[in-house]
């Protein structure tokens, strides 16, 4: 077992507590079962969001997924000019026999323009 770093970014169609809760958990649901990563595993999480969201914390649905005991970080991305709306993005560190490249990080909706280079 080694120490990785998994990302991942996705999109909310608008600022409402009820879309960065949901498209949070489904993003951090995708990155932990794509790479067959359990609970224990987790070491620490950081999330971020542009400015735009302001609606609801997304770290604190992180820790709606029963991660109580994981420390978590939220942050507010960097407004640069053109950068993607409504975007939340997130970097988990955990424990995995996975080598650094066979890791899959996962961008859905919009925010798959941030990685077009990596496979589905």
């Amino acid at each position: 077992m080694r120490l990785v770093g998994l990302r991942g970014a996705i999109t909310c169609a608008e600022d409402s507590a009820a879309e960065i809760e949901a498209q949070t958990q489904r993003l951090i649901g995708e990155m932990l079962r794509r790479n067959q990563v359990a609970d224990d595993d987790l070491v620490s999480v950081i999330v971020t969001s542009t400015a735009d969201l302001t609606a609801a914390f997304p770290s604190a649905a992180v820790r709606a997924l029963g991660f109580g005991d994981v420390p978590l970080l939220g942050a507010l991305e960097v407004p640069v000019p053109g950068g993607l709306p409504r975007c939340i993005r997130v970097l988990v560190h955990c424990y995995s026999s996975r080598r650094r490249a066979e890791v899959r990080h996962v961008y859905l909706e919009g925010a798959r323009a941030l990685r077009a280079d990596l496979p589905e």
